[in-house]
């Protein structure tokens, strides 16, 4: 299996550092708002890879907090006069739900920041001690000079970063020693919420969060630490700095970045009026639509969202979850037997497609070409199965489907639904009146069924329904 890690800028060959079991850190949202769908992308692309790894057999640890201490967080409480953690706690609350309509496996631990905040307070001692930091008035910086391979991740020369800095001047940052030195720890303003540290009543800074979370709960060195690309610098550059001259070893083997998410070839803003929650999504389509459109591009390609696309996305889910309902369907009524010699042909084109699929999500997570051979195993799938087929067979094309998506994190097969007895009944007055040839009570039937949100297909292997 190989991941292109932006440390190196390459694909790699996956190999966890303890064999078998695979420790993972993705990070969370900011919970002032709820999630728009550029948060959206990273949930689900990352909770896919921790799928995959499953599939293949690794225990995967998977961790992903929720910075839930943030200027954001307290502007919002301000503006409607509650507490930041009277925000924080219904956003995360509100986050959770969208994550499970969009399928989105529980973390095995979900870390708040404000619950950590110990761990910080002792790291940033760590580094003191060490010389990587230093206190001035009450704020804590890290010496990002000290740290000789600051840009490693990002790419970025220090000098270069240096320049940049010269002709910018922030306010109360007088008292840094040089310009590029990071916060890790500030005093409080007036109404914030705070903690109490060696060095002043405040809060920790953003990038120390993470390095501590992902140590107390993963350990000093992991697998795979991953985000979207807007975090590589300064967040994920600035966490290596930390977590590394804290730890004195590697701090993550693998780095994964999803690229960015644009609306109508855009980036999405709220001054554009293009900016969209999950929730919003969810009004117009099955958040179901909005994973799959997600993972029909590679993840570390832009992705454009439209109406169009999603459209497209809805029309090749539909293909999909179609078949797994007729084949189901086919299950109820196929007989038991052998497979015959043209079904085992069949069998084996489908092992070759399951191994087209492996070899795309092996090769850095191609979703898109895994896709293509679901598809593929779809289109064999209604062409070749019928009334006529073993169940054997049938249940192999079915299982094989399902299964498949169920690494995507894409739900075919739908639960099942009970008809009550009423639409029940009548189902089986048309059936019977259509047996007598009075196929307009047969055609009022239907019309009644329709308004109540019931389809009905006569098909050669009998009637199927569906709700609207």
């Amino acid at each position: 299996m190989k991941i292109y890690n932006t440390l190196s800028r390459k694909k790699e060959e996956f190999v966890p550092i303890e064999d078998g079991n695979v420790s993972m850190y993705v990070c969370g949202p900011t919970v002032y708002n709820l999630i728009h769908i550029g948060n959206a992308r990273p949930m689900i692309v990352f909770d896919t890879v921790r799928r995959y790894l499953e599939y293949k057999g690794y225990q995967v640890k998977y961790v992903t907090n929720f910075t839930d201490v943030d200027d954001k967080i307290i502007k919002k409480a301000i503006e409607e006069g509650i507490t930041a953690e009277e925000v924080s706690g219904r956003y995360i609350e509100e986050c959770k739900k969208d994550m499970k309509s969009l399928n989105v496996k529980e973390a095995t631990k979900h870390p708040l920041a404000t619950e950590e905040i110990d761990g910080m307070i002792d790291m940033i001692k760590t580094l003191i001690d060490k010389g990587y930091a230093y206190e001035a008035n009450g704020t804590v910086y890290y010496r990002t000079r000290k740290f000789a391979d600051y840009g490693k991740l990002s790419k970025k020369n220090i000098d270069d970063l240096e320049a940049g800095h010269r002709s910018i001047k922030v306010a109360g940052e007088e008292e840094k020693e040089d310009p590029l030195d990071f916060v890790l720890w500030k005093p409080k303003k007036e109404g914030e919420p705070f903690w109490t540290s060696p060095w002043s009543e405040g809060r920790p800074g953003w990038h120390i969060e993470c390095s501590v979370m992902s140590k107390k709960y993963l350990g000093d060195s992991i697998d795979i630490h991953a985000g979207g690309e807007d975090l590589i610098f300064p967040h994920h550059e600035n966490e290596i700095a930390q977590s590394e001259a804290a730890n004195g070893v590697e701090f993550s083997k693998y780095w994964m970045h999803n690229g960015f998410l644009n609306i109508d070839n855009k980036k999405m803003s709220k001054s554009l009026g293009n900016f969209f929650t999950v929730r919003d999504i969810g009004e117009k389509y099955d958040l179901q639509v909005l994973r799959f459109f997600m993972l029909s591009a590679h993840y570390r390609s832009p992705l454009n969202f439209s109406d169009e696309l999603m459209e497209a996305s809805k029309n090749g889910l539909e293909r999909i979850l179609t078949a797994v309902a007729n084949l189901k369907h086919l299950e109820s009524i196929c007989a038991e037997g052998e497979l015959t010699s043209e079904e085992k042909e069949h069998e084996a084109a489908v092992d070759e497609l399951v191994k087209k699929y492996e070899a795309a999500m092996e090769d850095d997570f191609n979703t898109a070409d895994a896709i293509s051979a679901i598809f593929e195993i779809v289109k064999l799938a209604n062409s070749s199965a019928d009334g006529e087929s073993s169940l054997q067979y049938v249940h192999m094309l079915k299982d094989t489907i399902v299964r498949l998506c169920d690494v995507l994190g894409v739900i075919a097969e739908k639960e099942e639904e009970i008809l009550d007895e009423e639409i029940e009944a009548m189902i089986e007055e048309r059936t019977q009146a259509r047996k007598e040839k009075n196929f307009k009570r047969a055609d009022e039937i239907r019309d009644e069924l329709l308004a109540k949100g019931i389809v009905l297909e006569d098909t050669r292997e009998g009637v199927k329904w569906k709700r609207a």
